[in-house]
């Protein structure tokens, strides 16, 4: 495959691939585009299912965003615990939530 992929991985997605101080990945562009594909649709499918949480359950959208997150570290996760992070800033985001206080390094929040 050659380096021109055809998504775009925003720079906050391919941070969690960055070792301090490199300027290149330290994984193949492949496997980060993968992934970015894979978190990409998980916080997109979570829209809704977190938009019902919120209504149907009462609570605050920081509480949301926390079982959210709960969710995609569980047993069995498929997700690096950075991966996940990602997702719920990227769920916010897209929810125009206010993004979760999580302890993220610079440049992560999508």
């Amino acid at each position: 495959m050659s380096d021109e992929y055809p998504i775009e991985i925003p720079p906050s997605f391919m941070a969690l691939f960055m070792a301090p101080g490199r300027l290149k990945p330290k994984a193949p562009r492949e496997l980060v585009a993968g992934r970015y594909e894979l978190c990409e649709d998980m916080a997109q499918m979570l829209t809704e299912f977190a938009s019902n949480m919120l209504l149907s359950l009462g609570i605050t959208e920081a509480d949301v965003l926390s079982r959210c997150r709960q969710g995609l570290q569980g047993e069995g996760a498929v997700l690096s615990a950075a991966e996940s992070d990602w997702v719920v800033c990227r769920l916010a985001e897209l929810l125009n939530w206010p993004h979760p206080a999580l302890d993220l390094p610079p440049g992560l929040v999508p």
